[in-house]
């Protein structure tokens, strides 16, 4: 995601290239444009007439303004339902390391006891694996550092990485039961705590794989590059030489409505509006290891280049 600075400039927005929509539909607007001084010249030369009219224009517009809005505003509840469940992860990943230090043992100098410490770092492997897993990314690397090398031998074996961190952590805490060192009461609250870890899996998930049905995003690419080369044989009869410049300005809130509304639909991707999945995992990796008392943490991840990645 971009770092636009506080506070924003309007005039900054206003001219900003980089994340806009501008960048991804640039040669759009250059096909446009081109065509647009093509038939202007024709017609005013007398060489071409066009019968399309502004009427025709107007009601595919309102049509077209409908479909792009109501596709937009599903992307955008993608995107935020992507943030709003990166948000709960965060809460729960610094509820039950608060619950794992609250009920457990700690060692005998008072601070964290070895399996305060491996627990917490299992919640920092499943963070990882499950950015890992969103983004199509392998780093089996980082698994080693946070997890004891029999188990992040054995986690490398399953499909679902961030599925396998979730089976280490509950298999601990049968350990914990069955060995008397935590109730029944809180062996039954800290496994809701891996459910409310596994529910926000499931609906990254969900949001990852379940694009917009493809026929849905056809039919919209479809009547938006209709609309644009059609402009200016509609408008070149009253427009005369201002046509390329009225057909860029309406293909531009078109094609970049159409162009946004990509972007966003996978809120976990890469791209420069996507959401900051490394920069979150950071954060909580930094909350978790300060509450087990360590000093040694990794610095937040700024942006580089202007981009949280």
């Amino acid at each position: 995601m971009l770092d636009y600075g506080r506070p924003k400039s309007w005039l900054r927005l206003v001219f900003s290239v980089r994340g806009s929509a501008l960048v991804r539909i640039r040669w759009r607007l250059f096909a446009v444009a081109l065509i647009s001084l093509v038939l202007t010249f024709l017609h005013e030369i007398g060489h071409i007439h066009t019968p399309l009219t502004l009427q025709a224009l107007g009601l595919m517009g309102l049509a077209l303004g409908i479909f792009l809005g109501f596709r937009n505003n599903t992307s955008y509840d993608r995107f935020w339902e992507g943030r709003r469940l990166w948000g709960t992860l965060v809460n729960v990943c610094r509820t039950y390391t608060r619950d794992l230090l609250t009920v457990l043992p700690s060692a005998a100098g008072g601070g964290p006891s070895d399996i305060q410490r491996r627990q917490t770092y299992r919640v920092l492997a499943f963070v990882h694996a499950l950015r890992m897993s969103l983004r199509e990314q392998v780093d089996l690397g980082q698994m080693q550092t946070l997890l004891e090398p029999d188990e992040a031998k054995a986690a490398a074996l399953h499909t679902n990485l961030p599925n396998a961190v979730l089976l280490l952590m509950a298999a601990e805490h049968k350990k914990l039961a069955a060995s008397g060192q935590i109730s029944e009461y809180w062996a039954v609250l800290l496994a809701e705590r891996l459910s409310a870890l596994s529910d926000v899996q499931g609906g990254c998930e969900r949001i990852r794989h379940t694009p917009i049905p493809h026929s849905y995003s056809i039919l919209i690419h479809s009547i938006v590059a209709l609309y644009v080369f059609a402009l200016p044989f509609g408008l070149v009869t009253s427009l005369h030489y201002f046509t390329p410049i009225v057909v860029l300005m309406v293909a531009y809130t078109f094609l970049g409505l159409d162009a946004v509304g990509d972007e966003i639909e996978d809120p976990f991707g890469d791209d420069l509006n996507d959401l900051p999945l490394a920069t979150i995992s950071r954060t909580i990796e930094i909350n978790l290891r300060q509450m087990l008392g360590e000093t040694d943490v990794p610095p937040p991840l700024g942006p580089v280049d202007g981009y949280y990645g």
